[in-house]
Formats: structure tokens, C-alpha cells, sequence
């Protein structure tokens, strides 16, 4: 036999790592780039505006600045601000967002769980939650203000009215997904209405219940902001309602900035939970 022959497959075998190892090395050197990219963008963006700013091309009354932004920051840091310490503010509205967020969610699970998998349940349930929602959920804040009063019970309700639809129809959608051989070959072995529901169904739907806390904890903070903003003691929607009162645009932006950062915070969290539970699936799969 030829010795050509038999090297070969060696020579083949050799090159699935050096492929593999360029890939990797050319993800890190595109994501490196992308990083460096979005870095630049936002240098640019907040480089313009300050400069239009400062050439009154843009009223910096109305518009602000960053760096005046920047500075309001650092002021509530260092003294806190008018309600207290930016911290508690910071904690008070997270608190009133979590609480509305975990309920929402596993009453929208619940419920849409049940409805996916009960027909009856979601014949005669149906129309009433589409009713309940084609309602703009934020004028139910003033309701919730009457109703609970200024405390974070009114904060919560709006949280949750705003996670619930989206998780609800998320799940009932994952249930309704679920394939129906993976429920046939379960029953064939046995499995009763409830270890069909809990081993089958739930673990099927949990992708699509995980795309919805995504956006969902993002409403959550909305309901807790925009009740705060309209009636409230402490928190970072009445930093912003006080800071508009005053014509304090760069105390609006601010509360903006600290908002985004506190909502990265829980999207990041969210995403690691999500990638250490489904780490089964393909790391292209997200995309």
C-alpha cells in the first residue's frame, strides 16, 4: 500500500483544529470589533450633542448636556438627593419592579400554562383576557393610586398588570407548541395529566417563557417608574417628576441613565441564567 495512502486521514485529522481554532480566533477578533464599534458610536453620539450643546446650536435648557448630566450623577452619588440617598431611590424602585416582575410571571405562567393546556379553560377565559388586554395598562396606574394609595402596593400592581400579558401569551403559546408525539409517547408509558403537564409540557414551553422575561422585566420597571412618576414618596420615577417640576432636564436624563443601567444589569443576569440552564442548546442558536 502506498504510504501516501496511509498519511492521509492524518493529514485530515490535523486540520479540524486548526479550522476550529481559526474560527474561534476570528469570532474573538469580530466581537472585539463589534465592542470597539458600539464604543465609538456612543463616544460620537455623546461628543456631538455636547458640542452642540456648548454652541448653543441646541438649547441647553431644554436639551441639557452630558456633562451636566454627569454632574447630577455625581451629586446624588456623593450627596444624595432630595428624598434621600440615590441608592435607597435606586432600591426602592428595583423593589417595587422585582416584586411585580416575579408575580406577573408566575401568574402568567400559571394561568397560561392552564389555558394551553385545558381547551374549556381557554374557551371561556379567552375573550376576557383579550378584553382585559386591549386596555392600555398605564392609565390603570391612577387606579392602582387610588385604590393602594402612595406606597410601593400601586408601583407593584402597574409591574404586574405590565409582565403578566406578555408572559401569559408566551406560555400559552409554548404550550400549545409542545410536540404532540413527545405527548402521545407519554401517555403510552403512563404518565397522568399532571407528569404530562410537569415533564413534558413545562420543560417544552421554558424557551418561550424565557423570551419573555427578557422584555418583561423592562415593563416591570416602566409600571414601578410611571407610578412612582405619578404619585409617590421615594423612587427614581419621582426623582424624574421632581426634576421635571424644576425644569431640571439634566435630573430627567440622569434618571434615565441610572434607569438603563439598572435595566442592563437585570438583562445580563437574565441572559446567564438563561445560557446556564438551556447550555444544551447550540451557541449558534440565538442567533
Amino acid at each position: 500500500m502506498s504510504p501516501d495512502v496511509l498519511s492521509t486521514p492524518a493529514v485530515e485529522t490535523a486540520k479540524v483544529p486548526d479550522r476550529a481554532q481559526s474560527r474561534a480566533q476570528a469570532a474573538r477578533r469580530r466581537k472585539v470589533f463589534v465592542n470597539a464599534m458600539r464604543v465609538v458610536l456612543l463616544v460620537a453620539v455623546l461628543g456631538l450633542w455636547e458640542g452642540l450643546s456648548r454652541a448653543k446650536v441646541i438649547d441647553p435648557f431644554n436639551f441639557s448636556m452630558p456633562s451636566k448630566i454627569w454632574d447630577q450623577i455625581w451629586t446624588w452619588v456623593t450627596h444624595g438627593t432630595a428624598l434621600g440617598s440615590l441608592g435607597e431611590q435606586i432600591w426602592y424602585t428595583l423593589y417595587e419592579a422585582l416584586l411585580g416582575w416575579i408575580i406577573g410571571v408566575i401568574a402568567g405562567v400559571l394561568l397560561g400554562i392552564a389555558l394551553g393546556r385545558i381547551r374549556l379553560l381557554a374557551e371561556v377565559l379567552g375573550p376576557y383576557i383579550k378584553v382585559l388586554n386591549s386596555i392600555p395598562r398605564i392609565v390603570l396606574a391612577p387606579i392602582f393610586l387610588i385604590w393602594f394609595g402612595l406606597g410601593p402596593s400601586s408601583k407593584v400592581a402597574s409591574a404586574v398588570v405590565l409582565v403578566f400579558f406578555p408572559v401569559f401569551f408566551n406560555a400559552f403559546q409554548g404550550a400549545r407548541e409542545v410536540d404532540r408525539n413527545l405527548v402521545a409517547n407519554a401517555r403510552i408509558l403512563g404518565a397522568s395529566d399532571r407528569r404530562v403537564t410537569l415533564q413534558v409540557v413545562i420543560p417544552s414551553a421554558t424557551s418561550w417563557i424565557f423570551t419573555s422575561l427578557h422584555v418583561s422585566f423592562g415593563f416591570a420597571l416602566i409600571g414601578a417608574i410611571v407610578g412612582e412618576y405619578i404619585g409617590a414618596t421615594k423612587g427614581i420615577g419621582l426623582l424624574v417628576s421632581q426634576s421635571q417640576n424644576t425644569f431640571n432636564a439634566a435630573g430627567v436624563y440622569a434618571a434615565m441613565v441610572i434607569l438603563a443601567l439598572v435595566a442592563l444589569v437585570a438583562e445580563g443576569l437574565l441572559t446567564f441564567a438563561e445560557r446556564r440552564i438551556f447550555r444544551w442548546k447550540p451557541a449558534g442558536s440565538d442567533d
